[in-house]
């Protein structure tokens, strides 16, 4: 047993361990900050604004930014995936959300609904933007007018 554990060390010795290291520190601090990001910066009633196109980008910019914008978004979600498996530190759900709603598909309105609404998110990402002074994310919407609904 202490013959794998030695083993295991002496790889961390090479030269290329303080480019780990840094990577070790970097990402979270990195998804950590894109996340905030995308919560701070998701208007409050997301889920019920008409969706704008825009439709003065030329064509091919449209397409190009489209396929990007699907190709992060995957990325984010798999990552998410992979953060809410057992024993693996990360904010996985919230990942997933993020990454559903950079990508463009049918019904995706109302599979971010349905995470949002997962037991602690909802509550996390209000909290989280009241600390910075943003108003609550709304889930549900009364005809005639507004209500705020933010329990799962």
């Amino acid at each position: 047993m202490l013959d794998r554990v030695r083993h295991l060390l002496e790889g961390f010795e090479t030269s290329h361990s303080p480019v780990a290291v840094v990577l070790a520190l970097a990402i979270p601090v990195v998804s950590f900050l894109a996340g905030l990001a995308m919560i701070l910066g998701l208007p409050a009633d997301y889920f019920f604004r008409p969706r704008d196109r825009a439709h003065h980008v030329h064509r091919g910019w449209r397409i190009l930014l489209l396929v990007a914008r699907n190709l992060v978004g995957c990325v984010v979600f798999v990552a998410g995936v992979v953060m809410a498996l057992p024993l693996v530190p990360g904010p996985g759900v919230l990942f997933m959300l993020i990454g559903i709603s950079l990508v463009d598909f049918p019904g995706k309105r109302a599979l971010e609904l349905r995470l949002l609404r997962q037991r602690h998110v909802l509550g996390s990402v209000n909290r989280i933007r009241a600390r910075f002074g943003r108003p609550p994310i709304r889930t549900t919407v009364a005809v005639g007018q507004s209500v705020v609904d933010n329990e799962p």
